[in-house]
């Protein structure tokens, strides 16, 4: 028999489970909108490391940073959130983001940029899986179908506001602001994310219980590290200090020695403000290590990161890392990947053996022995690379097209011309995810990657005054419809071939596939398009700078409708007899993202 007042607690736990959400949703917003919006502020952040718009090529590492922290840490932070909780990970990738946030928006040089948007890739992937985790932890199994798909429509309409986010924000300040509204935002969801979660009746986190070892004294209750807490102020400080100084102090007589290098020809973190800085972090750090009750518990996510495999993790993140770098660093008028890509792929090659040998031998490896040996699971691998691979030819190529094609189009109205397709993506994301309960996974991605071959197909025949029709909305909208559409039969499929105990791992490999497969793709497909357009250059000299980029946006289109079309083909073999009838709507939406 329940009383009033057991009603009330659960009504106030459900409560606060819906808001605890609703922030984390937010979270997962933000993260895709700094996926894109950098496209947008990429000249703006070239200008300001002393990058000529001509020199491209050295801007690479902006991206490709950014990548190599989402797809090289995504397996970690999968693995680590199926063995910590989802709200530990969750905060974490927060604190994270936050920082790599901030790191670009006052970094003076290409090396303190790239190295915010590393720490921006690897917080904004781990808040995708975490919130998934964390919304099956939250709701009963006939309850995740809806906050489910929310979510992961929520994550694709990030990219729908990415462009134009940061469209606004540069219309009236820099680039620099759009990374400090991130952090801002960062911040603030982190602690309404802590605040939420210590009002839950649920056990509490792994860092902030107060486990005892044996032999040792239980935690004191009471105020976090003080110490800590001003050495990380300090640290923020005078950091911010030494990258950015205030005029008035730097140009000063006696004050302006605090920003004279104490070696010759030594670096701004050898000038006295520096030194202060790097001091304070120091104490901070060991503060972490060493205090009872740290701001940050080192010692429970090593212990964590131990049981995760880290060492299985660094391989793979080799592995993965030079992938990413062989692809995302290439010129795509030289070759499909950089110069140095061979050697990249060496290093991914080499890093691979000792992977698997490393999970032939460890009792808890990273990927459990077996994940992976059904079919329909490592086939949901295989897909979402292919998916991937067509999906970037739309995310890059719709809006170059308009760009190339019509005459006035700014960087706005191409986005504007994207957002018809990123539209219908999350509304095919969720009709798929209701699908998959009642038709087999193989049928629904193959339909989808039929309508999207198609959609490219159509595409591949636009002319420079085709967007001017209103006719022109509908392969846009189909190609949105199709990917939508095969991205849940996808995790469907490998969620029911895995064991729930690796379902953050599995998902995270799913993510990393796709990303994968869109770094090879743009990679391609880019260079044929360039084959064709030098091709065509040759036949007709008198061809024009925008006939010549149509004839290439064309044959990428092309390229795109036939990957789509092998997806399809490959998916009807690899997912027979998946059995994903039986897996809930909301597991089958948790990996959408």
């Amino acid at each position: 028999m329940s009383t009033g007042s057991e009603t009330g607690t659960a009504a106030t736990v459900d409560r606060r489970s819906r808001a605890l959400l609703v922030f984390c949703a937010g979270a997962v917003m933000f993260a895709a909108i700094d996926t894109y919006v950098v496209v947008l502020a990429l000249p703006d952040m070239m200008a300001s490391v002393d990058i000529a718009v001509d020199q491209l090529q050295r801007a690479a590492p902006i991206i490709s940073g950014f990548l190599l922290g989402y797809v090289a840490m995504l397996p970690l932070i999968g693995r680590i959130a199926d063995l910590r909780g989802p709200v530990p990970v969750l905060a974490a990738s927060l604190v994270a983001f936050s920082v790599g946030s901030v790191v670009t928006a006052v970094s003076y040089d290409l090396p303190s940029m790239v190295l915010g948007r590393f720490l921006q890739g690897v917080g904004g992937g781990g808040l995708v899986p975490a919130t998934m985790a964390l919304v099956a932890a939250l709701y009963p199994v006939e309850r995740r179908g809806l906050p489910l798909g929310l979510v992961s429509a929520v994550q694709e309409f990030g990219s729908v506001l990415g462009p134009l986010f940061g469209a606004a924000v540069m219309s009236f300040t820099t680039w620099r602001a759009i990374f400090a509204i991130n952090c801002a935002a960062g911040i603030a969801l982190w602690v309404v994310v802590r605040v939420l979660r210590r009002g839950d009746d649920t056990p509490a986190p792994a860092e902030e219980a107060e486990v005892t070892e044996p032999g040792t004294t239980p935690a004191r209750r009471g105020l976090p590290d003080v110490l800590g807490a001003v050495a990380l102020v300090v640290a923020a400080g005078t950091a911010l200090m030494t990258i950015s100084p205030p005029s008035s102090l730097y140009t000063d007589l006696t004050y302006g020695e605090l920003f004279v290098p104490v070696v010759s020809g030594g670096g701004r973190w050898l000038q006295p403000m520096g030194l202060v800085a790097v001091s304070a972090f120091l104490v901070f750090a060991a503060r972490c290590v060493f205090a009872r009750r740290p701001l940050f518990d080192v010692r429970s996510w090593g212990r964590s990161l131990a049981e995760a495999d880290l060492t299985g993790a660094a391989y793979l993140a080799v592995v993965l890392g030079g992938i990413v770098l062989a692809f995302a660093t290439a010129d795509p008028e030289v070759s499909v990947f950089s110069a140095q890509g061979p050697w990249f792929l060496a290093g991914s090659a080499i890093a691979l053996v000792a992977l698997v040998l490393h999970l032939r031998r460890t009792d808890e490896p990273l990927v459990p022995r077996g994940t992976l040996a059904q079919r329909p699971a490592w086939g949901s691998l295989v897909v979402s690379l292919l998916v991937g691979w067509a999906l970037i030819a739309a995310l890059v190529d719709i809006p170059l097209f308009a760009r190339t094609a019509e005459k006035g189009y700014d960087q706005l109205d191409a986005a504007l011309v994207l957002l018809r397709f990123l539209v219908a993506l999350p509304v095919g994301a969720v009709v798929g995810g209701v699908l998959v309960r009642r038709l087999p996974s193989g049928v629904i991605t193959a339909a989808g990657m039929v309508a999207a071959s198609a959609s490219f197909w159509w595409m591949a025949q636009w002319d420079q005054s085709s967007l001017d029709s209103f006719v022109a909305n509908v392969p846009l909208v189909l190609g949105g419809l199709g990917f939508g559409l095969a991205l849940a039969p996808v995790n469907a499929a490998m969620l029911a071939s895995t064991r729930d105990d690796v379902h953050g791992l599995a998902s995270a490999l799913v993510v990393v596939a796709r990303m994968v497969g869109m770094l090879v793709g743009i990679s391609v497909l880019t260079t044929y398009g360039l084959a064709q357009l030098y091709d065509a250059r040759r036949d007709d000299p008198d061809l024009g700078v925008r006939a010549l980029g149509v004839l290439q946006e064309q044959a990428v289109f092309q390229g795109a409708a036939i990957v789509a079309l092998l997806a399809a083909v490959v998916a009807l073999v690899v997912f027979r007899g998946a059995p994903t009838r039986s897996v809930e709507t909301g597991q089958v939406l948790r990996a959408v993202g």
